[in-house]
């Protein structure tokens, strides 16, 4: 029986050839996913979300040169956003359309030399995360954003990855590292979306280092196609002072997979997490967020919330690990749930691990349905059963959309999100 990874292995031999600094590297990484595997149903990280649909799917990465045409990518942009950008197609990056910030270092990865090897390394923890492992082999392109000692993007930087049909079914690899300097200051939006319906997967892997007193704004919105599968890394590391604010938001592909690290190494770090995420149909959104608290006098807040209709499915997993030394720690951590179907389901498993004592740590969860009182008031104001319930549905996602770092994100996320409400019964759970 062939081996689950033997299409990534195939593919890798026929990719462009990596630098000869990469190759070692890269050889290495795919030995040890095919030594490890896809993770399964024992892998207590993996418990609610089975990768069978991705094995079944025989996924072959994919580097072939794609089109998109102005007026496409016209249409695929956030109206009234200023923002600089960089834009890869199919896993490759694409100059002709990207508008980068003057001033600060940015390398596509395509093109970069041996001097960023040491900005790719990964601590021991993904040592032997499979699909980490695949990416650090396959992935041909990317970008690096390296900030100087107190710089400041003065707009934000979209890192836009538009997924177009390709014959088969096709992988793409893409590696960000961003890094900044002491006091330095940057938004960053990472937006996957697509252009038809093909079938494809995106494995990526962002690294983020946020030196003394840097601070970073880190947008992740994901709408990709109902054919897609999609999984990421996010890896934080943050040193004195620094603050680390992530808005992760989930409405559209098949079926994915964030898993998101940040290590707070020094005293006054702070790490803020957001997530919101809309599935129906039969739609798939695992989130899994781990905190670590290493020194004392570190601080960290996360408000996951979720929207489940039809037979969607979601799972979050969230840790705060706090060390032996982490004294005066402070973590809060929540999740909400917003079932509107029989149907849908909700697998969610909020953790503290401490070690330490003098530190004030909190964390919950809760899953419930539109409230009836609220409705009743809402249809005795003249609302019908549809626009009173779409409203409560937007209230319970407002939250987190008033906190997104741009008003004119913050529009479009809302009309995304209306366009997947506006599909919802309105009969609610019988």
């Amino acid at each position: 029986m062939a081996s689950p990874l033997q299409s990534y292995v195939e593919g890798y031999r026929s990719l462009p050839a990596a630098p000869v600094w990469l190759k070692p590297l890269q050889e290495a990484a795919l030995e040890r996913a095919q030594t490890r595997g896809f993770p399964g149903a024992r892998d207590e990280a993996w418990k609610y979300t089975s990768v069978a649909l991705l094995e079944k799917r025989d996924f072959k990465p994919s580097f072939a040169p794609a089109c998109l045409d102005t007026g496409s990518l016209n249409a695929l942009l956030i109206p009234g956003l200023e923002a600089s950008r960089a834009v890869f197609v199919n896993g490759r990056y694409d100059p002709a359309f990207s508008r980068l910030p003057e001033g600060v270092k940015l390398v596509s990865l395509a093109s970069a030399d041996a001097g960023i090897k040491d900005s790719l390394a990964l601590s021991s923890d993904w040592e032997h995360d499979t699909f980490v492992n695949l990416n650090t082999a396959l992935f041909r392109d990317g970008l690096l954003l390296e900030l100087a000692p107190g710089q400041a993007l003065e707009r934000p930087l979209e890192l836009l990855h538009v997924s177009l049909p390709e014959d088969g079914a096709t992988a793409h690899n893409l590696r960000f590292v961003i890094r900044l300097g002491a006091g330095a200051r940057a938004s960053v939006i990472e937006r996957y979306t697509h252009q038809g319906d093909g079938k494809h997967f995106n494995n990526v892997v962002t690294q983020v280092s946020l030196a003394e007193k840097a601070k970073l704004s880190h947008v992740r919105l994901q709408t990709e196609s109902n054919q897609a599968f999609h999984v990421g890394r996010v890896l934080v590391r943050q040193a004195a002072g620094s603050e680390y604010r992530s808005h992760n938001l989930h409405v559209g592909g098949a079926w994915t997979r964030l898993d998101l690290h940040t290590r707070l190494e020094a005293e006054g770090s702070s790490a803020l997490l957001d997530g919101l995420y809309a599935v129906t149909g039969r739609q798939h959104v695992d989130n899994h967020t781990r905190v670590d608290h290493l020194v004392p006098h570190t601080t960290s807040k996360e408000l996951y919330r979720g929207i489940l209709d039809d037979q969607g499915r979601a799972v979050f997993n969230g840790k705060v690990v706090v060390a032996p030394r982490a004294l005066k720690t402070d973590a809060e951590q929540a999740n909400h749930n917003l079932l509107l179907s029989r149907g849908a389901e909700i697998d969610t498993k909020p953790e503290l691990e401490i070690y330490a004592d003098d530190v004030r740590c909190s964390h919950g969860a809760t899953i419930g349905q539109l409230d009836e009182q609220q409705l009743f008031y809402l249809r005795s104001r003249g609302l019908d059963e549809v626009a009173a319930r779409r409203l409560l549905i937007s209230a319970f996602a407002e939250k987190l959309l008033a906190e997104l770092p741009h008003p004119a994100l913050a529009t479009y996320v809302r009309q995304l999100l209306g366009a997947s409400i506006s599909a919802i019964k309105s009969e609610g759970i019988p």
